[in-house]
């Protein structure tokens, strides 16, 4: 298969190219090939979930924003705190 690149992607091929990410050209378009899959699947995904949401709102299942806004801040919040919790157990090992 041949495919024609216009002169900005063609640079970008070998930007790729020279920075010694990538072995070949076919490489690059390889891995851009997949990305697009990546890309697609995630679309699908997040069409079938809106439709989840609708389906739910109109089945009388919903949530407050605000409320779940605020759940997901203070599971976020208490995420990160574990976090930094567990990077000073591991500094105070390492010292």
């Amino acid at each position: 298969m041949n495919i024609e690149l216009t002169l900005e992607l063609e640079q970008l091929v070998e930007k790729k190219l020279n920075s010694g990410s990538y072995n070949s050209a076919n490489d690059v378009v390889i891995e851009a090939m997949h990305l697009l899959i990546d890309r697609d699947l995630a679309k699908v995904e997040v069409r079938k979930k809106i439709a989840d949401g609708v389906k739910s709102a109109r089945a009388g299942r919903m949530v407050d924003g605000e409320e779940f806004m605020a759940q997901m801040i203070a599971e976020l919040d208490d995420e990160v705190r574990a976090e930094e919790e567990m990077s000073k157990q591991v500094l105070t090992i390492k010292v």
